[in-house]
């Protein structure tokens, strides 16, 4: 690892513009350990007062600096966001969840191997190096949104329930603003380094959910091992039956794109109609038009549409019927 300067940040008007912000440390320490980031200078915001859950409105606030550990055990979380404490513990270890804040977790990159070893050509850690990834060993890589510039998948877990809760990501900087999350994150196309709508300057302070919609939550997680592993798929659910139809369905995937992915087209099939398997096929149908394999992640294919139907049939009871 290389020199750098370290510095603590009292108040929001104290970070610079161009330093690199550390809180938790989760993903940015690997990062500079392989030398994929080597600031010159780091910001540790830990001491400002962006620690709390609180309401908003009819919904809630949490500050940038919740830790995971903190935000999966919240009373309100567990009983008005289920599929968000869900989705948290389901990510990474119990040590890792105890420094691993919101804002953090939102901003950690791609473990896409290509990206992590320098010697190999990524147009993500060097524009216009090439993807060694396409070609190469794929089986993590995206089925869903890529381009042939980067195949990379988001590997959090937070950010997918998130997704399906409909968060809004609370930026300050020169000009504060709030951007859904539906449009943080961006899809790799030509420019697969910029990878969230992050100006220089700005500092994520917090996300905040709408009120909550009731339903059936679910997190399913497909992976290598039973912890400490990337999701090979993942879905978050929140399903409404009402009279025996679906009343509103919230759906979002991790592991097979470069963001939290969410398809506006297989809710509104769900929508309004009886739970059956032929219902979750055409849905599962839907989500996977678009779908692409790179050589070794063709099994995302199957396996997300398994995901999706199973998910679906917890959710709506089906599972549990004879």
């Amino acid at each position: 690892m290389r020199e750098f300067t370290y510095l603590r940040a009292g108040s929001l008007a104290d970070l610079p513009a161009s330093a690199t912000i550390i809180a938790g440390g989760t993903n940015l320490l690997d990062l500079m350990k392989h030398e994929v980031m080597a600031p010159d200078a780091l910001v540790d915001i830990t001491r400002l007062d962006l620690n709390r859950i609180e309401p908003e409105g009819d919904g809630l606030r949490i500050g940038a600096l919740v830790r995971n550990s903190d935000l999966a055990a919240h009373p309100i979380i567990r009983r008005d966001y289920p599929v968000l404490s869900r989705a948290l513990l389901a990510g990474a270890s119990g040590q890792l969840r105890n420094m691993a804040t919101t804002g953090g977790n939102l901003m950690q990159r791609t473990r896409c191997p290509y990206f992590y070893d320098r010697r190999m050509a990524c147009n993500k850690r060097d524009p216009g190096a090439g993807c060694a990834a396409i070609g190469g060993v794929t089986r993590n890589h995206a089925i869903l949104g890529g381009s042939d510039q980067c195949i990379a998948t988001y590997p959090g877990d937070m950010a997918v329930a998130l997704r399906a809760l409909d968060a809004v990501v609370e930026i300050d900087g020169p000009a504060p603003r709030r951007v859904p999350l539906a449009d943080f994150h961006l899809l790799p196309g030509d420019t697969p380094d910029v990878e969230t709508v992050l100006r220089p300057g700005e500092i994520i302070t917090g996300v905040t959910l709408p009120a909550p919609i009731g339903g059936q939550h679910r997190y399913r997680k497909v992976r290598d091992r039973a912890s400490y592993a990337f999701a090979l798929v993942s879905v978050a659910a929140v399903i409404g039956i009402e009279d025996g139809r679906i009343s509103h369905a919230a759906l979002a995937f991790g592991g097979v794109a470069a963001k939290p992915w969410r398809d506006p087209a297989v809710e509104a099939a769900l929508t309004g109609r009886e739970p059956s398997d032929a219902l979750f096929a055409e849905a599962a149908a839907i989500l996977l038009r678009p779908a692409k394999a790179w050589g070794e992640n063709q099994f995302k294919i199957p396996l997300l549409r398994r995901s999706l139907i199973a998910t679906l049939r917890d959710a709506t009871g089906m599972e549990a019927r004879p």
